[in-house]
């Protein structure tokens, strides 16, 4: 094969590209992998399928976590949503779940992420405005009105306060009757990350992965379905990473959680089987397939052998996927649509669990329901009219994708061992190494953008004169102010005594090193808020500042 591949490259193909001469565009992909013309068994001398793919369900669960994948049981459609005060985001809950949706996912706003209550003076003018604003139970009690814990699964994007909201979830569904083995759902909870790429944080990393090992632990031992952390490469990607650094980033952020909590004295099978991931699916489909793939075989080998998993729930890599925000652009919106579309694609082809459909307005606001709607029946139309869920693993044994997987596994392992060598991925955070080179990733690809090497449709290419504007979401100024007058109305009517004894027993659970979840389960149910809690973080643990990377 090796033999009739040279003699078509130098005659059959040689002589075609002397007569007509290869478009001049860079012949890689977005990580920089050159990709040649034609891909043949020669280039995978030694391959063998038993050791890189095997079946789906078994090790290496390169084509796929579960034995029946698509043909059991659909990917999870959870498209994001929060906006507003809660009674806004609890209608757009309701609105997803009456079109098809079939798992919530939660956005809230920045107060919320970087631990502040709406009334804070740090919250004015964004209470609302990136996601739902969330203060006290009583506002939780408002996001899931009507929605029965029991009956849907929740994933929650929040980092330095995920430890609050979980307590603050698991104390509704106290409310409700529910009891917590019958919780379902998944909290982002991904403090390494945030030192990477995201930069929403309150306390330096080691008290930070402290709070995250925590939660590992009282879900492992009180609520077995739900996942207390999503390993997220989706902040990294969009922070500028590469496909192969988000992959390996993610991955070794992944076996720092893995191993403090072994540190911790847990064994990797009680908690391993309710950690998931979450990654971004960007432009290039063939490498988003490719780095599921990857990621799955990367992972179910370490677990496997170096921390010594036995059970095959210990060694699946289950991951939510994405669309990714950054290629989204505000010039010709309507592009998104495409983009998006091809994008879920690959999510499917690649074995996603879970995924969210980017809707076309979010480059310029929140989306509108409209935009929503399209966004959730992209996933529809994939799932029900396009036939790709029909067989597992369509594209496994493809040349090309085999190649790139193994490219890609391999190029994601360099930069894993690079930081074992540093000492672990919070030894390599406080160098700045993950940062610097995402940085020096999104500089590369800015100027290849900026000199036309990258094409993006609409921006610098097909550029279009003059467009028509499009209509977004825009949220009414009243909105802040009643968020705000609700908070200080519910904090007027705790009883203060309760609130001042309850974060004593969380700033004492913080010093003497016990575990914080059931204190705030506690905490949340006098209504004690996110920001008081926060503000015991910040005394108990200090802030933290970045390292300054050039």
């Amino acid at each position: 094969m090796a033999d009739d591949k040279e003699r078509w490259e130098k005659e059959t193909y040689g002589h075609s590209v002397r007569r007509s001469p290869e478009r001049d565009v860079p012949y890689e992909t977005l990580s920089g992998i050159p990709v040649r013309p034609l891909y043949t068994p020669a280039d995978l001398a030694g391959w063998r399928y038993e050791d890189k793919l095997g079946f789906p369900g078994e090790f290496p669960y390169t084509r796929g976590p579960y034995p029946s994948m698509y043909r059991g049981k659909l990917w999870t459609m959870r498209m994001f949503a929060g906006f507003g005060r809660p009674e806004d985001t609890n209608a757009r809950f309701k609105y997803l779940l009456e079109q098809g949706q079939t798992g919530l996912s939660t956005a809230f706003d920045m107060p919320a992420l970087m631990g502040y209550d709406a009334d804070h003076l740090r919250a004015r003018g964004e209470v609302g405005r990136e996601g739902v604003s969330v203060s006290t139970l009583a506002d939780f009690e408002v996001l899931f009105r009507d929605i029965p814990l029991d009956r849907v699964t929740t994933s929650m994007t929040i980092n330095c306060t995920a430890s609050v909201a979980l307590a603050m979830y698991l104390a509704l569904a106290d409310q409700q009757g529910v009891s917590w083995d019958r919780i379902g759902g998944t909290m982002q909870n991904d403090m390494l990350k945030e030192f990477i790429a995201q930069k929403e944080w309150i306390s330096p990393p080691e008290s930070a992965v402290r709070i995250v090992v925590d939660t590992i632990e009282f879900c492992a031992r009180h609520v077995p379905k739900f996942n207390p952390v999503s390993i997220s490469g989706y902040h990294i990607r969009e922070a500028g990473s590469t496909a192969v650094q988000e992959l390996a980033f993610t991955l070794a952020d992944g076996f720092g959680y893995v191993q403090a909590c072994v540190e911790r004295g847990l064994d990797v099978d009680d908690f391993a089987p309710r950690l998931s991931f979450f990654f971004d699916i960007h432009n290039d489909f063939f490498e988003e397939i490719a780095k599921l793939r990857a990621a799955r075989r990367i992972w179910a080998t370490a677990m496997r052998d170096r921390f010594g998993a036995k059970k095959a729930e210990s060694m699946r890599l289950r991951t939510h996927t994405q669309t990714a925000g950054v290629s989204a652009t505000a010039q010709q919106p309507l592009n998104n649509i495409a983009r998006v579309a091809i994008q879920a694609l690959a999510a499917v082809l690649g074995g996603a669990q879970s995924l969210h459909t980017n809707s076309f307005d979010e480059v310029l606001a929140l989306p509108t329901e409209e935009a929503v709607t399209v966004a959730l029946r992209t996933q529809q139309i994939i799932a029900e009219e396009t036939g790709a869920t029909l067989t597992i693993d369509p594209l496994g044994g493809a040349y090309f994708l085999e190649s790139l997987t193994d490219t890609m596994e391999a190029q994601a392992m360099a930069y894993i061992r690079k930081i074992d060598e540093l000492g672990g991925i919070i030894r390599a955070i406080d160098t700045g190494y993950p940062q610097h080179e995402i940085a020096d990733a999104a500089y590369g690809y800015q100027l290849m953008d900026d000199r036309g090497r990258k094409v993006v449709v609409g921006v610098n290419k097909y550029v279009m004169a003059s467009e028509k504007p499009v209509e977004y979401l825009k949220l009414d100024e009243a909105m802040e102010r009643e968020q705000i007058e609700s908070v200080r109305a519910r904090k007027a009517s705790r009883d203060i005594t309760k609130v001042e004894r309850r974060l004593k027993q969380l700033a004492e659970a913080c010093r003497n090193g016990h575990n914080v979840m059931p204190v705030l389960v506690d905490a949340v149910k006098d209504y004690v808020s996110l920001g008081e809690v926060s503000d015991v973080y910040r005394q108990v643990f200090g802030l933290y500042r970045e390292p300054i990377i050039f």
